[in-house]
């Protein structure tokens, strides 16, 4: 089963986590604690050390005794993108929008012919995560270049971009599968000159917890003691790709204060713990009340 996990400071903070391949019997206890920190960003930021996720602290992340509770799930609908492609969106549909920093999440889809061509980013970063496939990335100013499986890219749109986004034809006409997450930059930094942070597969710490249950890819952030490649994004995230096997269980603590919500990616998982257990299906995005565990 695949989940995808995001949590949010209020202004400029996200957090996620994907749960992959094998089927989830259930998740428990797992815990989110957000601190704060927007107070640390300066008043004239120097953009190439301006805080990443890791540089913020988790000194809050230690009460680990009151489940979050779901807030409202709902199925992201499939629907038509760019040229041709097809997208399920959760966050700026309907369902869930003003969920700050969160502008958009979607799950795209994308066969061959079909794709993203020239479309312009303002005052946003967009991380993009290829799930299957590649992706090949062109800007304005003649950047270029590829994402694969299981690559990422960390783009600061800033004060201004066009690009195109458009996904490897295959010969066996397979599809690129993968996640888009827009947020939305802080005010003093919409205006930054635009950059680019690839994340590669091979670069992605990984850990093993519960007996080799739980696989867990640090993406960004920090996950049982070990800490993510740093600066890939000027608005502070936490991204985890967790594989969990059945009877598998993981509780990962986070900064206290940020929002947060959840997308299945496939099969289906249960939320919480002792009485007040949530079973969520595949395609659902779930939104979670403010406490210290979902």
């Amino acid at each position: 089963m695949k989940l995808l996990l995001l949590l949010f400071s209020i202004i400029i903070a996200v957090f996620s986590i994907v749960f992959r391949d094998p089927i989830i019997e259930h998740i428990e206890n797992i815990s989110y604690l957000f601190t704060n920190n927007t107070a640390t960003t300066p008043s004239q930021p120097q953009l190439d050390n301006f805080p990443s996720a890791s540089h913020f602290s988790t000194s809050k992340a230690v009460n680990m005794t009151t489940p979050r509770r779901i807030l409202k799930a709902f199925l992201a609908r499939e629907q038509a993108e760019g040229a041709g492609a097809r997208v399920r969106r959760s966050i700026g549909s309907p369902q869930l929008r003003n969920f700050s920093p969160f502008l958009m999440l979607d799950h795209f889809n994308s066969k061959s012919g079909a794709g993203f061509p020239d479309h312009p980013h303002r005052g946003q970063e967009t991380i993009s995560y290829i799930l299957q496939g590649a992706v090949d990335h062109e800007d304005f100013t003649g950047n270029s270049g590829t994402i694969e499986t299981g690559d990422l890219q960390f783009m600061t749109a800033g004060r201004g971009i066009m690009h195109s986004e458009m996904p490897r034809q295959h010969a066996d006409g397979s599809a690129n599968i993968g996640l888009q997450l827009w947020v939305d930059l802080p005010e003093k930094l919409k205006k930054c000159e635009p950059r680019y942070r690839d994340l590669r597969a091979k670069e992605i710490p990984r850990i093993d917890i519960d007996d080799g249950k739980v696989h867990v890819k640090i993406i960004s952030g920090r996950s049982h003691g070990v800490d993510s490649v740093k600066d890939l994004a000027y608005t502070p995230v936490w991204i985890f790709d967790i594989e969990i096997k059945p009877g598998g269980k993981i509780v990962q603590s986070l900064p206290a204060g940020w929002n947060a919500f959840a997308y299945i990616l496939s099969g289906e998982a249960v939320f919480g713990s002792g009485d007040e257990k949530t079973k969520v299906a595949q395609f659902h995005n779930v939104v979670f009340l403010s406490s210290s565990f979902v």
